[in-house]
């Protein structure tokens, strides 16, 4: 694996695994996103999911969404969400192959990150994912420590937190946005 200024070298061999609140839409800190009238895509992010979708094999979310298990909203719902988030994309030229949630209140629950269920999932459903040829896109230090759990590569976005010192023990990069890592990604698959 070629590493170019830390990043490797990226083809369709690769998988993306994103989260979803803070770096696909702005978060609603303290609160859910409870409708798809909620919902806003962050600036810039249909423009980097089009350039995404040129580089990687594979496209999934991974996302904890305990507002279903409070039931201030319900599974329906944050299907219809994660739906139209999808065919929005899709009309911009991006993809998403496919989204997995967590809904379980417990942190103890396999699926919720850190934990490593939803990875072993989107194995499942995509054998073809080798984790150690994906990157983790998030923006909390839990969404970190599920790539490098799974020996992923690590981009933190500060789209909650200011940025951390680094090098860090479990952020490979870090960027303001997805589409700010998504153009540096294209100008190193350009040099590469």
């Amino acid at each position: 694996m070629t590493f170019l200024n830390n990043r490797p070298e990226v083809d369709k061999s690769w998988t993306l695994f994103l989260d979803r609140d803070g770096v696909i839409n702005v978060e609603s800190v303290g609160s859910y996103i409870t409708t798809w009238d909620e919902f806003k895509f962050h600036d810039g992010v249909l423009s980097a999911m089009n350039k995404l979708n040129q580089v990687f094999g594979n496209i999934v979310v991974v996302t904890n969404q305990r507002g279903v298990g409070k039931e201030i909203m319900t599974l329906a719902t944050l299907k219809e969400i994660h739906a139209n988030m999808k065919s929005v994309v899709a009309e911009n030229g991006g993809r998403i192959d496919k989204v997995y949630s967590c809904t379980a209140l417990s942190d103890a629950d396999h699926n919720r990150k850190p934990n490593i269920g939803m990875g072993h999932q989107a194995q499942q459903d995509f054998p073809e994912i080798d984790f150690k040829r994906s990157i983790m896109v998030g923006n909390s230090m839990s969404d970190m420590e599920f790539g490098k759990r799974l020996s992923m590569h690590t981009v933190f976005l500060t789209t909650k937190y200011q940025p951390v010192e680094m090098p860090h023990d479990i952020i490979d990069e870090q960027f303001s946005s997805l589409n700010d890592w998504a153009k540096a990604l294209m100008a190193t698959e350009m040099v590469g």
